[in-house]
Formats: C-alpha cells, sequence, structure tokens
C-alpha cells in the first residue's frame, strides 16, 4: 500500500520558505505537462509564459523569471491535491498530478565519491564473494579508507602516493583510480524525459536477483554550468548486472523507471545554497507489507569531492549541455543485508516503498515494481515538442 502523502510530511523543514518549482500533468481539453511554482497558496502553471523547465533554468534570473511568471497563470490545485493525486493507488489520470521536475536535462551520475562506497566496492572486487577474505582486505584497507582516502585531495601528488602504496599492497582498484584520481566518474543515467517522480513506481528488472535504491543528492545545472538548484535523486541500480563488468553499467543503470527524481527542485536562494548541499544528511528507508523496514542516514559531508567540482568535470568547455543538467552525486548507502541477522543480501522485492529524504530538500517517495509492469515510457522529446506546439505554447 503506498503511503498517504501530504504537504505537511513531503515539504523541506521550512515548509515554503524557499524557492521551489517542478512540473506537473494538466488534463484539460489540451493535456500536457507544465512548469509549476509550489506555494503556499497552491500549485501555479505558469507554462503559458515559460513552457519548459530547461528555459526557466536557463534565464540569467531564474527565481525572478518564476515569480514574474506566476502573474499570468492557473492554478492546479493545492499541493496536497496534486499530492494525494500522484500515488499510483489513487491515481486519477483525469486530475493534475506531480511529474518528474526536470524535462529536457541531460541526466548523468557520478560515482565513488563517498569513501565508504569506495570501501565497499573495493572489497567486493578483490574478494570477489570470499568471506574470509573480505575480512582481511577490510582490515588492511579500513585504516587507510578512514583516514587518508577521505581525507585526501583527489588528483592530488598526496593521492598519487597513496596509490603507489595501495598498488605495493596489490589492492588497487579502478573504483580507488576513480574515487581519488583526477577524474571524476560520470555515466549516464538516464536520457532526458525518461525520468520519474514522486508517486510513481521505480522500476527493476524482472531478471535481477540484486537490486537496489541508491539516495543521492541532484544537483540541477544550467547551460553555462552554473549550479541553480536540486532535488532529491533515486539511482535505480542492478547491482548484479553492474558486477558483470563496466561494459555492463548501462543495462544496469538505464531501465523502464529506474530514475526517479523530487519532489520539487529547491532553487539556490537566500534560504538555500549550493553549499548547503554539501552538508545536509539524506535519509533512505525501505518498508515492506511484511514489517520488513530498513533505513540509514548519512552526510554529504562525507563527500570526497565538492558539489561545484562534479559539475565542472562534467559540463564546460570539452562538453556542454545546451538544455542544462540534471546531476547525480554518489551515495554512501549499501544495503547489506534483507533483515538482521539473516546473512542474506537484500534485494529489492515488487512493493518495497522507497523513501529518501533530506530536510532541505523534503521527501521522494516510490513504489518498487518491475519495469516491464511499468507504463511505457512514451513521451520523449519530438512529442514534447509537438505537445507544446498543439497548446500554442510556442
Amino acid at each position: 500500500m503506498f503511503p498517504k502523502i501530504s504537504a505537511a510530511n513531503i515539504m523541506p523543514s521550512d515548509g515554503f520558505a524557499g524557492t521551489l518549482v517542478g512540473r506537473a500533468w494538466f488534463p484539460g481539453l489540451n493535456p500536457g505537462p507544465c512548469v509549476v511554482v509550489i506555494r503556499e497558496d497552491g500549485v501555479h502553471n505558469i507554462s503559458g509564459t515559460i513552457p519548459t523547465m530547461s528555459e526557466l533554468l536557463n534565464k540569467k534570473q531564474p527565481i525572478a523569471s518564476a515569480i514574474k511568471a506566476t502573474r499570468n497563470c492557473v492554478n492546479l490545485g493545492s499541493v496536497d491535491e496534486l499530492l494525494a493525486n500522484s500515488s499510483p493507488d489513487t491515481h486519477d489520470p483525469l486530475k493534475p498530478y506531480f511529474l518528474t521536475p526536470i524535462d529536457l536535462q541531460a541526466v548523468k551520475a557520478c560515482g565513488m565519491t563517498y569513501a565508504k562506497s569506495i570501501l565497499l566496492r573495493v572489497i567486493e572486487e578483490h574478494a570477489k564473494g570470499d568471506p574470509k577474505k573480505e575480512e582481511e582486505i577490510r582490515k588492511t584497507l579500513e585504516g587507510k579508507i578512514g583516514g587518508e582516502i577521505a581525507t585526501v585531495e583527489p588528483g592530488s601528488e598526496e593521492a598519487k602516493d597513496l596509490k603507489q602504496a595501495l598498488i605495493g599492497m596489490g589492492l588497487w582498484s579502478q573504483y580507488l583510480e576513480a574515487g581519488i584520481g583526477p577524474y571524476v566518474e560520470v555515466f549516464t543515467k538516464a536520457q532526458p524525459l525518461s525520468s520519474v517522480g514522486h508517486g510513481s513506481e521505480i522500476g527493476i528488472h524482472s531478471e535481477s536477483r540484486w537490486s537496489h535504491s541508491e539516495p543521492e543528492a541532484v544537483i540541477i545545472a544550467n547551460a553555462e554550468g552554473r549550479p541553480v538548484g536540486a532535488a532529491l535523486g533515486n539511482d535505480v541500480n542492478l547491482h548484479d548486472v553492474e558486477e558483470l563488468g563496466s561494459l555492463y553499467r548501462t543495462r544496469a543503470k538505464d531501465n523502464n523507471g529506474s530514475c526517479a527524481i523530487g519532489p520539487f527542485i529547491r532553487l539556490f536562494d537566500n534560504t538555500f545554497s549550493l553549499e548547503d548541499t554539501e552538508n545536509m544528511s539524506i535519509t533512505i528507508t525501505i518498508e515492506r507489507e511484511d514489517g520488513f523496514m530498513v533505513t540509514e542516514t548519512f552526510s554529504t559531508a562525507e563527500m570526497t569531492r565538492e558539489m561545484s567540482e562534479l559539475v565542472g568535470q562534467t559540463l564546460n568547455r570539452n562538453h556542454q549541455y545546451p538544455d542544462g543538467l540534471a546531476l547525480f552525486t554518489g551515495t554512501m548507502y549499501f544495503p547489506a543485508h534483507a533483515s538482521a541477522g539473516s546473512g542474506e543480501r537484500f534485494t529489492h522485492k515488487v512493493g518495497d516503498v522507497v523513501t529518501i529524504s533530506s530536510p532541505q530538500l523534503g521527501k521522494l517517495v516510490n513504489r518498487v515494481n518491475t519495469s516491464d509492469k511499468l507504463p511505457p515510457w512514451n513521451f520523449g522529446i519530438a512529442d514534447l515538442m509537438n505537445n507544446l506546439a498543439h497548446r500554442h505554447l510556442f
């Protein structure tokens, strides 16, 4: 059963104090996606002035533009009403509901940005499932991972020295290269318009036997590479496919419903800044109808790189994204066991409810299903352009 969600339990801890924007589906005579401003007095459709989120965030002053656009807008209803209609159990397609808050932006992701995740991946790579070897490697690495790798500046001379020491120990890894080397790991997580939002079901491949959610902060940048806001994200991952090798990364990461972003984008203003995203807690909670629950909290302060570096290595003079960028910034979370003391590794089951939350960004709530059971992704860029033209929004 999908939990009942209202503004009272999904908004940031300071409520509507920040500048919140998103997207919603307007099901009128000419239905289609809308850019919305979320305020205490309702969800305001500003698509008559600004038809895409990409256009809004590429403006020189997106906050001022959004505020100005609300002078000529349509109120779609209260936040509670749209949240209730975004639930997979009570969804009415003839009423407005929330979508993913991004549209034409490229969706990229960074990995190995936390020392703990680096440690786990190095152990996994070298031990190859042998429990005794896992413990030996853990004991050997913990001192350096907990100290040097967590504090060394990636790409520095100290990082190079540490690399040579680990090579001498026979423990160097591609994951350590991405973690403390000069180049951050960046990969394509999803295609524009393929991500899902709050309330939507998220997808795992029916053939996967080891899948899990990865809670992350998502930095939203404009075409110039300037971070303009942030949201929460769920990088759904097929771990058993990924561990087959790097050539299978896309198969493990990009499936129907495997990328969730939301609930809204909080724009950077005097209440919330890029610096705030570097020192905030993120909590993931996974619940099942049988009473099983796992929850864990980590802090972005434990990242080995700054958010600005992640954006700068992704969007720069060598690679541009004219419609902007949604960048997943990595996770420290790795679900170890299916239940306390069971010894069985965790894997998602159909019906799992995943809640990712942060005091500054609110809550993103989704339910797990298999990708082949989700509504097919059939609304691409050409469909959006045709839809906007038909609604006379160009």
